[in-house]
This record gives structure tokens, sequence and C-alpha cells, in this order.
């Protein structure tokens, strides 16, 4: 399944700006960034 930053937020209950600061240092990562610009996270096994 796939996330963008404001669904992950919400499951999360953190908001979109601590899940883009912890991108920002590294701490979480996207699996990838879509043709827009969105950041998608996935679930890793």
């Amino acid at each position: 399944m796939e996330y963008t930053v404001n669904k992950l937020a919400r499951l999360s209950s953190v908001s979109g700006r601590t899940i883009r600061y912890y991108d920002q240092i590294g701490l979480l990562k996207p699996a990838r960034i879509n043709s827009s610009g969105y950041r998608i996270y996935g679930t890793r096994f």
C-alpha cells in the first residue's frame, strides 16, 4: 500500500509538516517521489 504525506500523517497522528521534516533530516525517506513532486511512502518488508 502507498501513502501520501497527508495519509501517513493521519495514520500516525503527527502533522504533515513533521513527516516532511523527518524526510529533510533523513529519518523517514519516501519510497519514491511521483511526477507531481508528491512524496509517496510505502510499506517495507
